[in-house]
């Protein structure tokens, strides 16, 4: 499994691919869930060892590496190695002092005992009282806590992690105390080979508890507990009293273990965990947006039976003066609608990142639905990603310098630098920024320096390279002529009426594609920052062309009738039309963080608002490229199908 992330490309120099392989160090272990790799088999009485990767908590967003709370300790912590998105993820995957035995039950073993002194209590107040769960894996299988449904009859929803404690009040007593989870119950699911006698992990569950461990007389490594005993079978309970936190209280830590058979198979052992009861919401999302597609389509075919149809029969029809008059709106401005714009290299900048990113999202997508970046491929999809948009450079280069060349620009190693620098060198200083705050948190989720400098290599080493190259060969094509001839003397356009002003009508554009897209959203914010699963790519997929066909048809339209106004500046209009969305995209956030989100400190907040702020950045490139694009389209083709005196 150690060479089956690293990508396969025959043209890329050996510098290139050791580049690529020293970035994806990932950890041999034969368990990410991809087609074609082999599943482990565990015999009767083999060790299995319980990793342990980082605290989470969906109020703070900022996560710390297990051992950063006083917990128990195995002798030596062995780091996993992580690949380029776990890093970015904050996950820390670390060895744990639970091990286990393949099908052989064990009741109330001890862990460790530990005696809090003031510094330890607090530390582990603060994770209780900012819900911080553990998370653990086992056999690349994420430790979850099963929740009953309200339905009773269907299957228990599962949440990620247990936590570390909870806050609670002794009966008769206003004081809120704080109780920790010191008595796990694990219940690993297994699928046995009636042939070989081999089982295979299939589920990786836990029940927690908070005890206030007794024993008789002193402390000593073999002293048998009296509130949990395997010889008396006498097991944990609620109504044990709860294990408080407190300076100079002593907490002892324990486990159970038992092992359940389950028909459940290893390739469909993630069906639980990725399982949506709610999918009826997904189906009903892309119906309404089939409908706003539906919508756009008509308007769109409207305007080009009335105006394509007469035009390549070359009006030779007879016309009522009102018809004539009608349609000679848009034909007026034939010898100015492709005048290149003002800020026309900024333009070519931005169109360049955005075929760039929209080659990225394409592509992603498509592996994401060959089932390749599984949830069970930790980091999978941002390493993918991440890859996908350095090398995506190539295409942006070459659109960026075919449009430059279009406006008459001279200077396609400028547009390039450009291009490569712009939007990275803008999403890379908020980033920096941002982590700087998590490192000032001594988080986990702090970027360390030696993946800062291999994303610093991603870019300039591999995307500015490949940004040049496609330039370089986009200059060198012919350059795109245009249907008609442009006049020396810019046309006046005359005034326009409240509805088609700019600012309006730019606004306006951004609600369809944002509406086609945001029920959508709300999933992929919920798995973002409520720390759940996401694995509807299928329905990704789906949204994703909606949202292009929704881009391409509201842009035309507007544009169509900007036009019939006699206003021949649609270039950056175009652009912003359906780029508008992403505004809509960081107003749905911010009311997403104000109603879903119970997040109290300053430093999660920022941080929150800076992701978004870069998600709509990207969101507005995209859908403004799409948008472009679809208006570039329709107005070179309603040009040259006219008959120009």
């Amino acid at each position: 499994m150690s060479t089956m992330e690293r990508p396969r490309r025959s043209l890329l120099t050996p510098c290139l691919i050791f580049a690529i392989s020293l970035l994806l160090t990932v950890h041999n272990v034969s368990s990410f869930y991809l087609p074609g790799v082999a599943p482990e088999d565990f015999l009767k009485g083999d060790p299995l060892y319980v990793k342990v990767n980082k605290l989470t908590s969906i109020r703070t967003q900022l996560p710390y590496s297990f051992y950063s709370v006083p917990f128990c300790r195995p002798e030596n912590i062995i780091d996993s190695r992580e690949n380029l998105g776990e890093v970015l993820r904050g996950d820390r995957i670390e060895n744990s002092p639970y091990t286990f035995k393949m099908r052989e039950p064990e009741m109330c073993h001890v862990v460790c005992r530990l005696v809090l002194d003031d510094k330890t209590a607090k530390e582990f107040k603060e994770k209780i009282e900012d819900e911080y769960r553990v998370n653990m894996i086992l056999d690349n299988l994420p430790l979850v806590v099963p929740v009953r449904r309200v339905e009773q009859e269907a299957p228990p929803a599962y949440q990620q992690g247990v936590y570390i404690g909870v806050k609670g009040q002794y009966a008769g007593s206003k004081d809120e105390k704080h109780f920790i989870h010191n008595h796990l119950t694990f219940t690993v699911k297994y699928h046995k080979d009636l042939q070989t006698d081999s089982a295979r992990i299939v589920g990786f569950e836990v029940m927690p508890f908070s005890v206030k461990h007794e024993y008789d007389g002193k402390w000593v490594d073999n002293t048998r507990l009296t509130t949990c005993d395997p010889h008396a079978k006498r097991t944990v309970s609620n109504s044990n009293s709860p294990q408080e936190v407190e300076a100079n209280q002593e907490i002892i830590f324990t486990y159970d273990v038992e092992f359940q058979e389950s028909d459940v198979k290893w390739a469909s052992r993630w069906d639980a965990y990725l399982l949506m009861a709610d999918d009826q919401i997904h189906w009903f999302s892309i119906v309404n947006s089939l409908m706003i597609v539906l919508f756009l389509s008509g308007m769109v075919a409207m305007i080009m039976l009335r105006t394509l149809y007469r035009d390549i029969s070359k009006y030779n029809e007879l016309e009522t003066q009102e018809e004539a008059q009608e349609e000679t709106g848009w034909k007026l401005v034939h010898s100015d609608v492709f005048r290149p714009p003002s800020n026309s290299d900024l333009l070519c900048v931005y169109v360049g990142t955005g075929v760039q990113f929209f080659g990225m999202m394409l592509v992603t997508m498509m592996f994401a639905i060959l089932g390749f970046l599984s949830p069970s491929n930790r980091g999978g999809l941002m390493t993918a990603m991440l890859l996908l948009w350095v090398f995506m450079g190539l295409f942006a280069g070459y659109s960026a310098s075919r449009l430059y060349k279009m406006f008459k620009g001279t200077e396609w190693k400028r547009i390039a630098l450009r291009t490569a620098f712009l939007f990275p060198a803008t999403v890379f200083v908020i980033f920096f920024v941002l982590n700087a705050l998590i490192w000032g948190q001594k988080s986990s989720g702090a970027v360390p320096f030696g993946t800062m400098f291999a994303l610093v290599f991603l870019w300039f080493g591999i995307s500015v390279p490949l940004v040049f190259v496609g330039s370089y060969v986009g200059f060198k094509k012919p350059t795109i002529e245009d249907p008609v001839k442009t006049n020396k003397i810019p046309r006046q356009i005359p005034e326009q009426a409240w509805y088609m002003n700019p600012i309006f009508s730019v606004l306006i554009g951004g609600i369809l594609p944002f509406g086609a897209v945001f029920i959508e959203l709300f999933f992929i914010l919920t798995s973002i920052w409520l720390n759940q699963f996401y694995y509807l790519f299928g329905f990704l997929f789906i949204v994703f062309v909606i949202l292009i066909v929704t881009c391409a048809e509201i842009t035309i339209v507007l544009c169509y009738f900007q036009l019939c106004s006699e206003d021949y500046l649609w270039w950056w209009r175009s652009y912003l039309t359906s780029g508008s969305s992403a505004l809509y995209l960081f107003l749905y956030a911010t009311f997403y963080f104000f109603t879903k989100l119970d997040i109290t400190k300053p430093v999660s907040g920022i941080l929150y608002f800076g992701y978004m702020l870069i998600a709509s950045y990207a969101f507005f490139v995209l859908t403004g490229t799409i948008g472009f694009y679809a208006c570039f389209w329709f107005t070179r083709l309603i040009y040259s199908s006219v008959k120009i005196d």
